[in-house]
């Protein structure tokens, strides 16, 4: 009998492990309305954008974020080439033409050019030529072959590392671009619409200054840059003959000069001045206040 209870007792165990191994797991389910406002937002590079939930539907909107860069690919070296000469030449006119034919042919053009008269009326000039930057070298050699160099020097800065980074950028904020717009498509509410296109603006304006940049760089990187002065010969012996304008001018810049240094010199010893006159009035004063004294009668008679 104490058998039999033992038995049905171990039959009952069985049969309720194995009811509670074939149940279901029960599953939880999350309440979305219950999840943080901070879900719904989206952010890239510090802009937060988030749609009610009648426009996402109730799920968090995709976050703007710069797509994942590939592998990466090798660039050539940015180098922006400039070069300053001074040259003396005979005809200053004559040179500036030569040089802006020059860099027509060469594919350049003039970007400047200023001609003055200066020193013994001799002419001097500036002139800023932007040539490509294959015919750099070139260039300059044809430059001075033009006159006499009196000095020239040439500078390269590699500008590789500023030209990646502002191309990184772009590419950046051109995806963000994207995936705002398309977050605009989601959005419903007007405060939503607004919210967004103030980012989209944000992004933008950025966009528009890298560009801009971007857009310098390569300009200064494809079209070198090379300033040429121009001046004439000093004459020999210097400036010949006698000119009693010259003279007379000379006469008057002396006088106004020593006008100049008497004034000067009254002013710096000015105090001095008053000092000695206070000091004097002093002394008359002074003088004046001791008594006079009577003559005296000599004692002897004659």
């Amino acid at each position: 009998m104490n058998y039999k209870v033992i038995a049905l007792m171990v039959l009952c165990i069985a049969v309720v492990a194995a009811a509670g191994c074939m149940g279901t797991t029960p599953t939880t389910i999350q309440d979305t309305s219950s999840v943080s406002p901070q879900s719904a937002y989206g952010t890239a590079t510090g802009n937060t954008v988030r749609l009610s939930e009648s426009a996402s539907g109730g799920a968090p909107l995709p976050v703007p974020t710069a797509a994942p860069s590939g592998p990466a690919t090798a660039i050539d070296t940015k180098i922006i080439k400039t070069a300053d000469i001074t040259l003396e030449v005979k005809d200053v006119p004559g040179s500036v033409d030569a040089l802006k034919a020059m860099v027509i042919a060469k594919g350049g053009y003039l970007s400047s050019s200023n001609i003055q008269t200066g020193y013994n009326n001799q002419l001097t000039g500036t002139v800023v030529l932007r040539i490509p930057q294959a015919e750099f070298e070139n260039t300059l050699a044809g430059v001075k072959a033009i006159g006499t160099v009196k000095s020239v020097s040439t500078q390269g800065e590699d500008v590789t590392e500023q030209y990646v980074d502002v191309q990184a950028q772009i590419t950046s904020y051109q995806n963000q671009l994207a995936q705002y717009n398309e977050i605009m498509k989601k959005a419903v509410k007007v405060s939503d619409v607004i919210e967004v296109q103030q980012q989209i603006d944000q992004v933008q304006t950025n966009l528009d200054r890298l560009q801009g940049q971007l857009k310098y760089l390569n300009s200064r990187i494809d079209m070198s840059t090379i300033t040429v002065n121009l001046q004439e010969p000093q004459p020999v012996g210097g400036d010949t003959g006698h000119s009693f304008i010259t003279t007379i001018n000379d006469g008057i810049a002396g006088f106004y000069g020593m006008v100049d240094a008497i004034i000067i010199l009254l002013f710096t010893l000015l105090p001095v001045i008053i000092l000695g006159i206070i000091g004097y009035g002093i002394y008359r004063w002074r003088k004046a206040k001791q008594p006079v004294k009577a003559p005296t009668e000599s004692t002897e008679k004659k």
